[in-house]
């Protein structure tokens, strides 16, 4: 029984000295990006996400994945201190796509206390014709 009590303190004890540890967290100014209408004369258009470091440890960003293979997000790879901003650069590209309404999802993968985050840009894209 003393055994037992001593594991069952030890596991207490580590599982509080992990919660202390300090963590990152990403703050974004906007995680929603609207392109509005634009030509599909020019099919190319990027956008910005600013974000910020509030926790007090290093943000990483391990992975940045886009929705389609249209949508291709650029991200620093290097850590960002506590306080420090960052951009993650979307760009969705129309070429060879039908014109019209889209909404696309880009997931951040960090070491954030939000492990997991969206992001979304949309936009409308007019044909040639219609212009």
């Amino acid at each position: 029984m003393k055994r037992l009590l001593v594991i069952f303190a030890l596991i207490v004890s580590f599982a509080s000295y992990a919660t202390a540890q300090a963590k990152a967290e990403i703050k974004f100014e906007k995680t929603t990006y609207s392109f509005g209408e634009f030509s599909e004369s020019t099919p190319i258009v990027s956008a910005e996400f600013k974000f910020t470091n509030v926790g007090d440890a290093p943000l990483v960003i391990h992975q940045a994945i886009a929705s389609c293979g249209c949508t291709v997000p650029e991200y620093t790879k290097e850590p960002i201190a506590p306080g420090e901003t960052g951009i993650i650069k979307v760009t969705y590209n129309g070429t060879g796509r039908y014109p019209g309404y889209f909404k696309k999802s880009i997931t951040l993968r960090t070491n954030s206390k939000t492990e997991m985050i969206r992001l979304y840009i949309d936009g409308d894209m007019k044909a040639k014709s219609a212009e």
